[in-house]
């Protein structure tokens, strides 16, 4: 890889992770218009790792909340509205995480074609529109269900295929169950930190395996950047979405997978 390489991947995986616009997308059409060699599994291990290093620190605050929260509920106390978030973000990570594990070598096999990736970032897009045109109230994370957050967590089963954008999906699920556009971001940022932290998991396993030669200058800067792509998109995003909605999204969305098709199909 070359240091242009490493810059632009990691901070196209930075933004493209946190916003609706399907990150897989992006990471192998990117490549294909500059003329790269795909980057190797190492180097997709480091910029999830920066992603989740900035989910993380920008949420560092509600995090340690939960988990307060959620250890005071186990010796006995009542739970609190932080202790019902945690309950809420790992009864959301539980569908993705089984079908991940037992099908995931199945999806890479058969759903990563251009194909599939430019029919999910177009239907999805629209879908995610559609749900911000016809959200129905304006609910905090504050009155997330069980019921909620297990649908929209079998919502974010979907993410697995490629092109659909787990973000995209969480919040299309989260507006069509009444949340805020706010609200239904913070809360699919939350399930990201899991999700995750669970994906890489499963890649450095494949990558302690791999006989290959390790760059760790340049997967070091991978970490770097797209944590400080993800921090200011994650930050960015929060502050506008009120104000922007999802159409801008949606139509880059139906944008992006008519290029795919061009391009790739």
């Amino acid at each position: 890889m070359s240091w242009l390489q490493v810059v632009v991947l990691a901070v196209v995986q930075g933004l493209t992770e946190f916003l609706p616009i399907s990150s897989s997308g992006h990471l192998i059409l990117t490549p294909h218009l500059l003329g790269w060699n795909d980057q190797g599994l190492a180097f997709d291990v480091a910029v999830h790792l920066g992603t989740l290093i900035a989910v993380v620190t920008y949420f560092r605050n509600d995090l340690s909340d939960m988990l307060i929260s959620g250890m005071a509920v186990v010796s006995g106390k009542p739970p609190t509205p932080a202790a019902y978030l945690l309950k809420f973000v790992i009864i959301a990570t539980v569908p993705t995480a089984l079908v991940g594990f037992f099908l995931n070598d199945l999806i890479e096999l058969y759903l990563r074609s251009p194909l599939v990736i430019g029919l999910t970032t177009i239907g999805f897009g629209v879908l995610l529109w559609l749900s911000d045109v016809f959200k129905r109230e304006h609910r905090d994370t504050g009155d997330l269900t069980t019921r909620d957050a297990l649908l929209i967590g079998l919502a974010q089963v979907l993410a697995l295929i490629p092109g659909t954008s787990r973000s995209g999906i969480t919040m299309t699920a989260g507006l069509a169950l009444g949340l805020g556009r706010k609200a239904a971001a913070r809360f699919s940022f939350l399930m990201a930190i899991p999700i995750i932290f669970l994906a890489s998991g499963l890649q450095v396993v494949k990558l302690v395996q791999s006989p290959l030669a390790t760059d760790w200058l340049m997967l070091g800067a991978g970490v770097v950047l797209s944590a400080i792509a993800a921090y200011l998109c994650i930050r960015w995003f929060l502050a506008w979405i009120e104000r922007c909605g999802f159409l801008p999204f949606a139509l880059y969305r139906i944008l992006l997978g008519i290029v795919i098709f061009v391009l790739l199909v």
